[in-house]
């Protein structure tokens, strides 16, 4: 692997974040940090032994800076991505992308014409227990899928919302769907493949004062026929663990944060009782009421992905087509 120096842009919580993931990746250390004024990046360097910096193009265009962790509010992802083509660095980028199709596709536009990469974090992919799911869906194993749905029960407080950027759809996009449940419809849509129709619901039932939804409802029929469910809120106090169900004629799986509260097919399987045994405890839990208590485990390896692709030229397959995804079925869903 090569010897990677990233640049953070952005200086607050999934900053601090992706240091941490980054700092578990051999070879590769995060040589500066960027805010916008605020003071943070001073700390935050201060904390990982890097530079600081007010300007993220100054920071992109360090020659000492070799590739960019964009990490700040959703809403400021597009102008940094953009600028780091230009200046033929690639690019990892917080979900989700961007908040509109249109600033999406100037980032994948500005990066297929550099031949830099651009890359998405969707670390639930990373977890063993993810791929051992999808392994069963490709080898056929639930016969026809009937249904597919995931719920993101989650709580956050008012002071979540309050002076943030959190919740507006200038800078969040959305609410609960595009922040806080967008890990669960990438994994869906992984799994499952394009959906044909959408219908949705949402409202802000439980903090009157943001802009966007803190709760959405969203009824699906994938393009395989089958039928499937989207719950995301932050109005579900105290939280509970997100989770994933798969049914069809020869099986069902019930997925618990990474662990598997149903593991049940029509002909077992020698490895199904070590796949209960292996992932039959609750594993993760971070998240339903603290975003500051995610594990950043499964981002290091969503990071590591992404420069082994570089490193061997190799697709990337959370690439910016691939991340774009999530963000236009929510979109749609919003429509609705």
């Amino acid at each position: 692997m090569s010897n990677w120096n990233f640049g953070i842009i952005g200086a607050g919580l999934i900053a601090d974040f992706h240091a941490r993931a980054i700092g578990d990746i051999p070879g590769a250390r995060v040589v500066g940090f960027c805010d916008n004024g605020s003071g943070r990046a001073n700390i935050l360097a201060s904390k990982y032994g890097a530079a600081a910096f007010n300007d993220y193009q100054e920071l992109i265009s360090n020659h000492h800076v070799n590739i960019i962790a964009v990490a700040t509010p959703s809403g400021f992802h597009l102008e940094p991505t953009v600028f780091a083509a230009t200046q033929g660095k690639h690019v990892i980028c917080e979900k989700p992308l961007e908040v509109t199709l249109e600033r999406i596709d100037q980032m994948i536009e500005a990066h297929e014409k550099s031949g830099t990469y651009l890359g998405g974090i969707f670390p639930y992919r990373y977890h063993h227990s993810f791929k051992v799911l999808k392994k069963a869906i490709s080898e056929g194993r639930f016969g026809r899928i009937t249904f597919a749905g995931i719920q993101v029960p989650w709580w956050r407080d008012d002071g979540y919302y309050h002076d943030s950027w959190h919740g507006t759809w200038k800078l969040d996009g959305g609410g609960a769907l595009i922040n806080q449940s967008i890990h669960m419809v990438d994994c869906l849509l992984d799994l499952m493949g394009p959906v044909q129709d959408v219908q949705g619901y949402m409202d802000h039932l439980g903090h009157e004062k943001i802009e966007a939804e803190d709760t959405a409802v969203a009824i699906l029929r994938f393009e395989n026929q089958a039928l499937g469910l989207i719950y995301g809120t932050t109005a579900s106090y105290p939280g509970q663990f997100r989770n994933l169900q798969i049914t069809g004629t020869n099986g069902t799986v019930i997925q618990e944060e990474d662990s598997f509260k149903v593991w049940n097919f029509r002909e077992e399987r020698e490895e199904d009782d070590s796949i209960r045994k292996q992932f039959g405890g609750i594993h993760g839990g971070g998240g339903v009421s603290d975003p500051a208590a995610i594990p950043y485990e499964n981002h290091t390896r969503n990071i590591e992905s992404f420069l082994a692709a570089i490193d061997h030229n190799k697709p990337f397959n959370i690439d910016g087509r691939e991340a774009r995804k999530s963000v236009e079925l929510i979109l749609r869903i919003y429509e609705r």
